[in-house]
């Protein structure tokens, strides 16, 4: 009863957290983090033991999912090189550094137990970012960069962690096998992404109730995440493709269950969201308290690789932005504005927490294992200085370069999209048997409806008319024509999400007033 208790004071927490951060302006997850941290000095505070197997597989899926139904496939078809850049290369490239780092200041850790340190540095967090980012008013073209990196970097960070420690432990050689392990790893991760999100969209149509088509998208990312790592596959790809494959197949008429599953899920993720990083706060916390004074002589060791952690990447965006000028390329970073930015949201959370608390105690020889107290010590310094420091000023970091978008891109892009609906709305009706044969004054009834719903998609008004203007204007002529150009309006929407020009983010944000238009739409 006590754990149960203190998993639902996290959660009343995390709804603290989030009010705070609106008033505040900072970031959620982070004060999250802290809150819970300081909880820990309270006298006779309980502990909250959870597996460290069970972190990930718990809380990765459904954050994964949560994230990944922002994006497309269009969005990766363009960005590829940003993937293999940040999500592998740079991945690997801090992995080796950080690794090379504490190799040389750490006595006696040996190459493999470095190794694991380097892989638990090396992903940041998705959560946190699009949490951080978010509330800054970020441009769109860095969110994007941001939420690429994230949803692919902790499957390359998992699979090379997983090599150090079979390293260490059975004494393996960590080579080349890395790689094919990564590559096949991910191929059959793909092939259970596909094979879930076909199941899901079979299991959705044979259900009616929209609340319990919405409950599945809840199971499946930890089905996805089980299943894949069952058939020795990557969870976190399964995962991100399982949602990218259901926002893909996305239907033109499931306008309520689009709306139900949206509030759904912003439920669900800031919850789960807040008890993560309340459980970051409390293992870090237990870390200082296990380690006890001893803890001072790491600091240098833990500095240090903090330090390099944000060098390495900074370095690494540098080259980018270098590379992007030599071939004339518009994907950031462009600029030091932009180098400056991606690097300062560069944050470490779940994944590194989760990797340093499932390293194994000893070794099957018996002997502790090389220098965990001091990797334990490390992964937690270089999550905390990579998260809570960033996270609390880069508002400030965004003024000062003057960074913050206005969003005029955004809603010059709104109105594009607003205006293609409109047209195929427009065009839907052109070709209906049903309007063809109109007269005139009913047909300028229809093209004052197609103007109302241009200017509902921009400005968000969904107020229906009165009782005696729909009187007015004909019952059944108002429900005939809505019907007809709504469903035109968000098929054409849906089918823009799956271009590479489109933000998906831009195109849900209009879709949700397709839809609401079409929930509130009055009945025959």
């Amino acid at each position: 009863m006590e754990q149960l208790a203190l998993i639902v004071g996290l959660l009343f927490a995390t709804v603290v957290a989030v009010g705070l951060g609106d008033k505040l302006r900072l970031p959620y997850p982070v004060l999250m983090l802290i809150m819970a941290g300081a909880l820990t000095f309270i006298p006779g505070f309980p502990d909250l033991r959870i597996d460290p197997e069970l972190i990930l597989p718990i809380f990765l899926p459904p954050l994964l999912f949560a994230t990944a139904q922002k994006s497309s496939w269009a969005v990766f078809r363009v960005r590829w090189r940003t993937i293999i850049m940040l999500a592998i290369a740079l991945v690997v490239v801090s992995t080796a550094m950080v690794a090379g780092a504490a190799w040389m200041l750490i006595p006696g850790i040996g190459i493999p137990a470095a190794l694991a340190l380097g892989a638990m540095a090396a992903p940041p967090d998705p959560v946190a970012v699009e949490s951080v980012a978010g509330r800054v008013h970020m441009p769109r073209r860095l969110i994007t960069v941001l939420q690429s990196e994230g949803l692919f970097n902790d499957a390359a960070a998992i699979v090379i962690f997983q090599a150090a420690v079979a390293s260490a432990m059975d004494g393996e050689q960590f080579g080349l096998g890395v790689v094919g392990k990564f590559v096949l790893g991910a191929v059959l991760a793909v092939v259970v992404g596909m094979l879930m999100g076909w199941v899901t969209g079979l299991i959705t149509k044979l259900i009616t109730s929209s609340v319990a088509r919405s409950a599945v998208t809840l199971v499946v990312p930890f089905a996805a995440y089980i299943l894949a790592e069952e058939v020795h596959a990557s969870g976190v790809i399964a995962v991100v493709v399982t949602a990218l494959e259901i926002k893909r197949h996305a239907r033109a008429e499931d306008a309520a269950e689009r709306i139900t599953r949206a509030a759904f899920w912003d439920v669900v993720e800031l919850l789960v969201t807040g008890l993560a990083f309340g459980l970051v706060g409390l293992e870090v916390r237990e870390v200082i308290n296990t380690e006890g004074p001893a803890i001072w002589g790491m600091l240098p060791a833990a500095i240090s690789i903090s330090v390099l952690v944000i060098v390495v990447r900074f370095l690494w965006f540098g080259l980018l932005a270098l590379l992007s000028k030599k071939h004339d390329d518009d994907l950031p970073p462009t600029s030091l504005k932009d180098v400056i930015i991606l690097t300062w949201c560069g944050m470490r959370g779940l994944a590194t927490l989760a990797l340093a608390l499932a390293l194994p105690t000893v070794l099957p020889s018996g002997e502790a294992f090389p220098a965990r107290h001091e990797i334990i010590v490390i992964a937690c310094a270089v999550l905390l200085t990579t998260l809570v420091l960033p996270g609390l000023t880069l508002p400030w970091l965004m003024r000062v370069l003057k960074a913050t978008d206005n969003g005029v891109e955004e809603r010059e892009a709104a109105k594009l999209l607003a205006l293609r609906a409109q047209e195929a709305a427009i065009a839907a009706l052109r070709d209906n048997e049903v309007i063809k044969n109109l007269p005139p004054e009913k047909l300028l009834l229809v093209k004052d409806r197609m103007k109302r719903l241009h200017a509902e998609l921009l400005d968000g008004d969904l107020k229906e008319e009165g009782t005696d203007e729909r009187r007015r204007r004909g019952r059944e002529l108002a429900i005939a024509v809505q019907t007809i150009a709504l469903d035109a309006a968000r098929a054409e929407v849906l089918s823009a999400r799956n271009e590479p020009e489109s933000d998906p983010e831009v195109v849900d944000r209009v879709l949700r007033q397709l839809d609401l238009r079409t929930m509130i739409m009055p009945e025959s």
